[in-house]
């Protein structure tokens, strides 16, 4: 595996390898199984992996967690060179923002709710971070996770919106074996947090076993979810949205392609989780991704 921390130096990596596809895994590091499940996807589909590693300033708020996000860039290296990780990526915060940088990439509408709600500029920082290392790299793939699902639906319509030739690989959920979706965020939760932090998962799972019974109604299934997370005493409800995907347009009743999403603080933490479902008046299929 190459390390390489400048836009130049991975130019040049990069421009050794082309014509050969190559996939792109963004992250913030603090690597776990699922964001080293977006580069087995990857090694299937590419030639070349490049995986960055960044915590982007832009896509946190003032009262966010940006100085305590949790970094180990040596754990992070190992794990993606075992992997099987071409190129690592790991710039510094003056070289994706150099002095003087003034432009921005917004995308609207699908920002306004859900995460783009409660973190006011998230998902400006989020574009803009996203449409640089784009930019830099000029990958064939990019691999997301389904976890962040707003994000991915926010990435892919700027690809569409801006024309990038560019595939965006949406990836499953990885989830720990009592069903708490993997998440960097989840070493801040003390073991009672953590316990008390699967009701998520069993709100979400308490939802598709409503819509597989034919509940199609928003407003029931929100207050299942609530009634749910609300046995746990620690959690604090950020959001419950039941909404289209990827247009992210608020429903009454369930129909085609819909997103069951949450946002639930445990503490100082803040956790989401979701499940797609498809919905029609003539069947029902859900799973938890």
């Amino acid at each position: 595996m190459r390390t390489v921390s400048s836009i130049q130096e991975l130019r040049a990596s990069l421009h050794k390898v082309r014509p050969q596809t190559i996939g792109f895994v963004p992250t913030m590091g603090y690597l776990h199984e699922g964001h080293l499940s977006l580069v087995d996807k990857a090694k299937e589909t590419a030639d070349v992996v490049v995986m960055s590693i960044f915590v982007n300033p832009l896509q946190f708020g003032p009262n966010e967690d940006l100085a305590n996000y949790p970094r180990d860039i040596e754990r992070d290296s190992r794990l993606a060179e075992s992997r099987g990780v071409d190129i690592l990526f790991f710039p510094s915060v003056e070289e994706m923002y150099p002095p003087g940088s003034k432009t921005n990439v917004s995308v609207q509408d699908i920002t306004e709710s859900m995460c783009g709600a409660s973190r006011p500029g998230h998902f400006d920082g989020v574009t803009t971070v996203v449409a640089k290392l784009f930019n830099i790299i000029q990958p064939d793939y990019a691999f997301f996770g389904m976890k962040d699902a707003q994000q991915v639906a926010v990435v892919m319509q700027m690809v569409r919106d801006l024309n990038m030739p560019i595939e965006v690989v949406p990836c499953p959920i990885v989830r720990e074996a009592d069903g708490l979706a993997l998440s960097s965020r989840n070493v801040y939760l003390s073991p009672e947090e953590r316990r008390q932090a699967l009701v998520l998962s069993r709100a979400l799972r308490q939802v598709q076993s409503m819509v597989g019974l034919g509940e199609r109604n928003v407003e029931k299934l929100r207050t299942a979810i609530e009634k749910v997370i609300q046995e746990s005493p620690l959690a604090s409800i950020d959001y419950i949205e039941i909404r289209s995907y990827p247009g992210l347009m608020p429903l009454e009743e369930l129909h085609g392609d819909c997103i069951v999403a949450l946002a639930v603080r445990f503490g100082n933490t803040r956790l989401i989780d979701n499940i797609m479902l498809v919905a029609s008046q003539e069947e029902a299929a859900c799973s938890v991704q």
